[in-house]
Parts: structure tokens; sequence; C-alpha cells
């Protein structure tokens, strides 16, 4: 899981989306309208991280089309703290090197 997610955050130009969707998701389920307003995003560009990051097993979704709404998987939530450190890094990327 910890080289999947260093992919998915750090080794991908969409990760910092993916990394805000991640940390929003540990406070609450939300559906693709909801994050792209909380996170001031496109729908579509919402909805095509939630397509990887449902792909990868790192989120479930639940509910009716339009209004599914999106929760960590019981895997990511056991891997948060690694999550954590990676996130925590890239948010430092100046000194890390990250790319966005």
């Amino acid at each position: 899981m910890e080289k999947l997610l260093w992919w998915l955050i750090a080794g991908t130009k969409g990760g910092k989306n993916r990394g805000l969707i991640i940390e929003n998701l540990q406070e609450t389920p939300y559906n693709i309208n909801q994050i792209a307003k909380k996170l001031n995003l496109d729908y579509k560009t919402v909805k095509h991280h939630m397509m990887i990051l449902e792909d990868n097993k790192i989120v479930i979704s639940s509910g009716a089309s339009y209004g599914n709404i999106y929760f960590l998987t019981k895997i990511m939530e056991e891997n948060m703290p690694v999550f954590n450190e990676i996130w925590s890094k890239f948010r430092n990327k100046n000194k890390g090197g990250f790319e966005e």
C-alpha cells in the first residue's frame, strides 16, 4: 500500500487533488459534487480522481449513480498513518521536490 500511495500522491500530476480528497474523506463521506464544491475543483476533475482512487481500492462508493457517497476503504483506513506521512512530505514539496 505504501508504494501505491507514493505513486498516487507524489508520483503523478494529480497527486495534490487526490491527497486533498483522501484528507477530506477522513473526516466525513462526500459525493463528488460536495467534494468539488469543498475543494473548489471542477466536477469532472473530482470524478476523474475518484475513479482512480476507486480503481486502486482507496475509496468505495455507496448509493445511486449521481448521488454516490464515497468512503475510504477499510484497507485505506488501516493505512492512514502511511498516507499522513506521505501527505506531510508532499505538502512540504519545496523541501522534498515533489511534483503537483
